[in-house]
């Protein structure tokens, strides 16, 4: 009687808890519980008969056996994906939906789209906007970006994905002119905001203890990328977040004068639908793969 395979999924699992030395990570890292890669995990040793990590407390390692069958396993694992991606590069291109908001998609994900487009040429992403929550969102679509945990539908599966804060940013041109050194100069500047964060300036100044004196001005704007778009044409300064200037502080657009005086924002979550398209799971993936390049670049 021939010997049976072991399950694939088990495998799977296995091979990303080696990975990381961590079930948590591998559970993030396939879109799926702690429990679940857990009992995979479990599984694959009653099948083997060996025990493959030794289990501490929050840490794992690999036994000496889960060493030899890591070793054979991954080399095995990455040729299966490479047949499979040489057969998918022969078909024809995917799409997949991603439900973001206006500002979010201007600001942070299509200035990094490239770099999907780059490593899977053979998906289309498909850019969707919108104001409203998943729950309420009409049209379909395949994974969704939104802050916080309220309005999701409770069929989704929320990961999180990016922390956020905001600070003071302007344009360079603005600050030559107008510096801004210290709290007391906020005065002689007009103050930008959107009507979807019209509060953001008075919880800012009563969290860094910035004294209560009228501004120059006020101009306030029905969408956030409204509001960083005048902040770049020098129009005033703005509180903004720091998930969606990154780009424009790099490139020297925008300065921040204050760069220590910063507000913690809800982080963002994103969340694949229930009849999400398989191609959804890269687009995750690689929102984990910008999410570790985002810490990397702020440590």
């Amino acid at each position: 009687m021939p010997l049976r395979e072991p399950p694939l999924n088990a495998v799977r699992a296995f091979a990303a808890a080696a990975r990381h030395l961590s079930f948590t990570r591998a559970a993030l890292e396939l879109h799926v519980t702690h429990s679940a890669v857990s009992r995979q995990i479990k599984s694959l040793e009653e099948f083997l008969g060996v025990a493959l990590f030794e289990r501490r407390i929050r840490q794992v390692t690999l036994t000496a056996e889960g060493q030899q069958f890591f070793a054979e396993v991954q080399p095995a694992l990455a040729q299966i994906g490479a047949a499979a991606r040489a057969l998918q590069s022969q078909g024809p291109t995917r799409a997949v939906r991603i439900n973001v908001r206006p500002s979010f998609a201007v600001r942070w994900l299509i200035p990094r789209l490239p770099s999907f487009v780059e490593r899977f040429p053979d998906i289309e992403p498909q850019v969707v906007t919108s104001t409203v929550m998943p729950e309420e969102a009409v049209g379909s679509f395949d994974i969704a970006v939104r802050r916080g945990l309220e309005g999701w539908p409770s069929s989704m599966e929320v990961q999180p994905f990016l922390e956020d804060e905001v600070l003071v940013v302007g344009a360079p041109a603005l600050f030559k002119g107008h510096p801004l050194p210290d709290l007391r100069a906020l005065a002689s500047h007009v103050l930008l905001s959107a009507r979807t964060r019209k509060d953001d300036w008075d919880a800012w100044k009563k969290l860094v203890g910035a004294p209560r004196a009228r501004p120059a001005g006020r101009l306030q704007f029905d969408h956030l990328h409204f509001v960083l778009q005048a902040a770049v044409d020098g129009l005033g300064i703005a509180l903004a977040p720091t998930s969606l200037v990154s780009h424009d502080l790099a490139s020297g657009r925008l300065q921040s004068p204050l760069p220590a005086l910063r507000m913690t924002l809800e982080r963002y979550y994103y969340g694949l639908a229930p009849d999400a398209a398989p191609e959804a799971s890269y687009v995750a993936e690689w929102f984990e793969k910008m999410q570790v390049e985002g810490r990397a670049e702020g440590a």
